[in-house]
């Protein structure tokens, strides 16, 4: 990830939801996301440290968010809290507000309205929130509205996969990437796919995309590796 990105510490002892929330977080929410299971795990990430934004699950094994929540603000931590929790009687949200934390969302929650909160509160932390276009060797990437315009300003018609493997391969320009780093980026860690697909959609994006030796941008395969978004500065 680039250091402009704002950046979340997900506190979630569930897996599952865990990694689920780290994708949405990264690929549709365009953060960076640190990770903690426990509340010791997530002091080792706040030691010295404050984030964009915690998103704080209530109860946790070692713990929970609510007593770390407020030790952080005895401390000095101002990151902005987010509270994530089952327990959404009343008297659980009031404590919540009590000892610190700036919002809190009852489980189970809508992803689009969670993401809505998140850049809130993210905005109102003083970073900058996380870009809505992407541009590359004169193309415009609209994350919001999922559409791709070439240089001379056509709509470039991709399917859905292949628009989220050109806006990944784009916010994570001249690195290199394995193939399992894509399938699990843009396809989900989940989803059981022969790694040689990602290189049947680098083929169809390419063609796509007009691409050829005298444009601005280039794919590069990194041999027994995965690839590289190459992108020359305007």
């Amino acid at each position: 990830m680039t250091s402009t990105q704002p950046t979340i510490l997900l506190v979630e002892d569930d897996p599952n939801l865990r990694l689920a929330l780290r994708d949405s977080l990264e690929h549709q929410g365009g953060y960076a996301v640190e990770e903690a299971a426990t509340v010791r795990e997530a002091r080792e990430h706040l030691s010295g440290r404050t984030f964009q934004l915690i998103l704080l699950d209530v109860m946790l094994p070692d713990g929970d968010g609510y007593s770390l929540c407020k030790a952080l603000r005895d401390e000095g931590n101002t990151s902005p809290v987010l509270m994530l929790t089952a327990r959404t009687l009343e008297d659980d949200i009031v404590r919540g507000f009590e000892v610190g934390a700036q919002d809190y969302l009852g489980k189970p929650y809508r992803l689009r309205e969670l993401l809505a909160r998140v850049g809130a509160l993210v905005r109102r932390s003083g970073a900058s929130a996380p870009a809505k276009q992407l541009r590359f060797g004169g193309y415009r990437v609209d994350l919001d509205r999922r559409k791709v315009d070439s240089p001379e300003g056509a709509q470039v018609e991709l399917t859905r996969t292949e628009f989220d493997l050109l806006a990944f391969l784009v916010r994570e320009r001249e690195r290199v990437l394995r193939r399992d780093d894509i399938l699990d980026a843009v396809w989900g860690r989940d989803i059981v796919v022969d790694p040689h697909t990602v290189d049947n959609f680098v083929s169809s994006l390419k063609k796509k995309l007009g691409w050829t030796s005298a444009s601005r941008f280039a794919i590069q395969t990194v041999r027994g590796v995965g690839y590289r978004m190459e992108i020359e500065s305007p």
